[in-house]
């Protein structure tokens, strides 16, 4: 019942993201949205990337230098949940925050996370 409620959720999220880009797109031809404020509501509602192990374990070791319990930490998640994003035999992937957050990182950095 979960995996119901969790595709009838995303499809519904989809949606909402959706109507709300042609709101802005709407408002923007009007003059009333700048380019500035466009470019941030398309980067708010475009969906984070899906990552793989390896991503995550590069995003870790290379962009953020921090051990799993460190990165666990800065993202407010278990050590375990790390763990099981960097394992291929897990077959859990980051979502949500957690995957926002890694976007995040992975295009300003770490340091990003504590300005």
């Amino acid at each position: 019942m979960t995996s119901k409620t969790n595709s009838r959720s995303g499809s519904a999220e989809d949606r909402i993201l959706l109507e709300m880009m042609e709101t802005a797109a709407d408002l923007n031809r009007h003059g009333l949205l700048t380019k500035d404020d466009m470019a941030e509501m398309s980067a708010l509602c475009a969906a984070p990337p899906v990552y793989t192990p390896r991503n995550v374990a590069d995003i870790r070791i290379k962009k953020a230098r921090m051990s799993q319990s460190v990165f666990a930490s800065a993202l407010n998640v278990t050590v375990s949940a790390v763990q099981k994003w960097e394992s291929p035999a897990s077959g859990k992937r980051p979502t949500g925050a957690a995957a926002r957050l890694l976007q995040v990182i992975e295009k300003k950095g770490i340091e990003a996370l504590f300005r």
